[in-house]
């Protein structure tokens, strides 16, 4: 599957689930799978995986294991100030220096809240 457009989920970030079974619930996001458009938020869309006793290390004893699975990047929003909003970005004009110690003008691209403005 090739990549449609850029993702503005980032780990770490706090994210509410606004489709699905889990609607409503916030969390952290764990992992973005870019190429596939989905994210693995903490405590959202949880299965349960029956494994097998294995002899060589690791797992082990075999059991049920309940982990997260990932959900598309539309079903959840960021959370900005405790407020569920959609991402933007600026593009800000900020001044570097070299190692030879003279400075010049750049850009850098900053993600905001379309809500508030606010850069976060």
């Amino acid at each position: 599957m090739a990549r449609k457009g850029t993702v503005s989920i980032r780990k770490g970030d706090q994210v509410k689930v606004i489709a699905g079974k889990d609607k409503g619930v916030t969390g952290a996001v764990i992992e973005v799978i870019a190429e596939h458009e989905r994210v693995i938020v903490e405590g959202v869309n949880r299965i349960k995986r029956h494994t097998k006793p294995t002899q060589a290390g690791g797992a082990g004893s075999g059991g049920i294991i309940t982990s997260e699975a990932p959900i598309h990047i539309s079903n959840v929003m960021l959370l900005a100030d405790k407020e569920p909003t959609r991402v933007g970005y600026r593009r800000d004009d900020v001044t570097k220096t070299r190692p030879d110690g003279s400075t010049y003008s750049a850009q850098r691209s900053v993600r905001i809240a379309k809500k508030t403005g606010k850069e976060i």
